[in-house]
């Protein structure tokens, strides 16, 4: 099962054409090279590297337009594109950062190609991409964004066991997560309200959001196993997903667990095979598959330190398990930033959104150079920065990270700059220092 679901969540969704997959054969105008054997030089040195050269210096003063040839003559396409973080580089929490919203704007006038891939989540795309434009004055759409979960649904498309069985879904609104889920084509969805009202007894403590748990919770589609009755008609959870950060963490640490030591997944239920052959047996009885949607454990907000996410919830779910089984591991699958899978699935979403965006922009389909550059943007070293150094593209484009000061990552009290655990390519003030640079680099400098 782990592998056809890497092998599902590496395949990015033709959006609102199904499901498709894009051959990673190796592209004739990119070299296929490594970081450390070509970084990123000064535009002037790149002119004798073939088709991945950038194009004659535009001297006309930029003006903010939807003219697509503002910059980029027809019939020269840029070959680069941007990856924007948005927690921390475009806004704080509901906040713009200052700045942001114009950058944004100058590449989609002259449409320069970019996505928004974010650890964030909790709300439906569509929801989120509405929010974003309208904070940000930007016109976004679905196609040019991806968020923690969003490579779930190729779960529920290309598997029928998790599509037509039984998922356990929570995060920090819980029905919201659920509605998202069916939305990706989960067909039977519980969250932890549900479980909560049909049995009170899980949780033998005064809960913290009664009467939200009242107002969200459905009928489970069978009753939790009271040790007595036949455990074939009891409630089955096939798989757990965590969508973004909990807000009860401990009656979802409380199911989980319970889940983790589960008879085949049979809430209310106990393995013999726990703890056997060996004490350090675990998790060899069907129990269901944990997956959370990204590592991060902190995140930036409008306070003055960086708050606990979804990453800080995971470790403590691991050191329960770890306290109750002596020693044992937490086994489960992590997407999102920094790990390939998120990565590989952003740039097939990012080759398609540049397709229709050149072509919308004028130039000729048969004409478009292939994607030779990926600016990451991001403000945390250890999902944006390292994500991007360690992605190798199966198409040959060169991913490269920009550390700004506006979010996570802040350099030591008067200073610009300071120890990063992964080392990007620049640090910068902001998202509109990090676009200026990528623009010089590419031969367009001056114009934003």
């Amino acid at each position: 099962m782990r592998a056809s679901v890497a092998h599902a969540l590496l395949r990015a969704p033709a959006r609102g054409r199904g499901i498709h997959g894009v051959a990673t054969r190796s592209l004739p105008t990119c070299p296929t090279v490594t970081r450390r054997q070509l970084p990123i030089e000064s535009a002037s040195k790149w002119q004798s590297r073939g088709q991945c050269s950038p194009i004659a210096v535009s001297t006309r003063p930029y003006t903010s337009t939807s003219n697509p040839s503002s910059i980029f003559p027809l019939g020269h396409p840029p070959k680069f594109a941007f990856a924007f973080d948005i927690d921390g580089v475009l806004l704080h929490v509901a906040k713009p950062i200052p700045r942001a919203g114009e950058t944004l704007q100058f590449l989609h006038d002259n449409n320069i190609p970019f996505i928004l891939l974010t650890n964030g989540g909790g709300k439906h795309e569509s929801e989120r991409v509405a929010d974003l434009s309208e904070k940000l004055g930007v016109p976004l759409t679905t196609d040019n964004f991806v968020q923690s979960h969003t490579p779930f649904q190729q779960l529920a498309a290309q598997g029928k066991k998790l599509r037509n069985g039984t998922i356990l879904v929570t995060g920090s609104d819980a029905s919201k997560c659920r509605e998202i889920a069916e939305t990706y084509g989960f067909k039977n969805v519980v969250i932890p309200a549900d479980i909560l009202q049909a049995q009170p007894e899980i949780w033998p403590f005064d809960p913290l959001m009664e009467q939200v748990y009242k107002d969200t919770a459905r009928p489970l589609p069978k009753p939790v196993w009271d040790g007595k009755m036949n455990i074939q008609d009891a409630l089955k959870i096939d798989a757990i997903f965590v969508f973004n950060d909990p807000r009860d963490w401990a009656l979802d640490s409380q199911i989980i667990m319970d889940l983790m030591m589960s008879d085949n997944g049979v809430l209310g239920s106990l393995s013999h095979k726990n703890g056997k052959p060996t004490p350090e047996d675990w998790r060899n009885h069907e129990q269901p598959g944990l997956y959370f949607s990204n590592p991060d454990v902190f995140w930036a907000t409008t306070y003055h330190q960086p708050r606990l996410g979804q990453g800080a919830f995971q470790a403590a779910l691991a050191g329960i398990w770890s306290k109750i089984t002596g020693g044992d591991v937490l086994r489960s699958k992590t997407i999102g930033k920094p790990f390939r899978e998120t990565y590989e699935f952003a740039e097939r979403v990012l080759n398609d959104h540049r397709r229709e965006v050149l072509i919308r922009g004028g130039h000729a389909k048969d004409e478009l150079p292939d994607l030779c550059h990926v600016y990451m943007v991001g403000d945390n070293p250890a999902s944006d920065i390292r994500g991007a150094n360690e992605f190798q593209s199966p198409r040959g484009t060169i991913w490269q990270s920009v550390l700004v000061r506006t979010g996570v990552w802040r350099p030591p009290p008067g200073e610009t700059t300071g120890p990063v655990e992964f080392e990007p390519k620049i640090i910068v003030d902001d998202v509109k220092a990090a676009v200026q640079w990528a623009m010089e680099q590419e031969g367009f400098g001056g114009h934003l």
